[in-house]
């Protein structure tokens, strides 16, 4: 799977350590920054994420700051990604079955690698459901999106 990965400086060593882990699952990574610990913004690159999603260079994308929150909040402004934090692996696998997430937010601060590999997995290896329900849910999410 192609897989557009960013973050800040808050989330650079946690960004560098997942590029690894999906490396060696065989993905392919889209490294969009940042590339040292320098003090830099996550708009930047939450937006440099979304653009590979929406431009059909990835099919997911990964974003990390120091809590997953801004980077989550700046990637739902572009029409198209549906991004959430999750910390958690049944958040992470559910939000993509149910929801069609394709943008996991991580925060740097809150979660350790070991556990953030095993929430990337699960977002990695999920796909939606395609249930009635849920493509009803989403045309919803989408008319309100179109809507703005």
């Amino acid at each position: 799977m192609k897989i557009a990965i960013g973050a800040d400086h808050g989330g650079f060593d946690l960004k560098e350590e997942l590029t690894s882990f999906l490396r060696k699952q065989g993905h392919t990574v889209l490294d969009v920054g940042s590339y040292d610990n320098q003090p830099s913004d996550y708009p930047d690159f939450a937006l440099a994420v979304a653009e590979k999603i929406v431009g059909k260079k990835a099919v997911r994308g990964i974003l990390v700051c120091g809590s997953g929150v801004g980077a989550c909040i700046a990637a739902n402004k572009v029409p198209g990604i549906r991004a959430s934090v999750s910390h958690d692996t049944f958040s992470a696998h559910q939000g993509v079955e149910d929801d069609a997430m394709n943008v996991l937010c991580l925060g740097a601060r809150i979660i350790g690698p070991r556990l953030a590999e095993e929430v990337v997995a699960a977002f990695i290896n999920a796909r939606f459901s395609n249930v009635q329900r849920h493509r009803n849910r989403l045309r919803k999410v989408k008319e309100i999106e179109n809507s703005s």
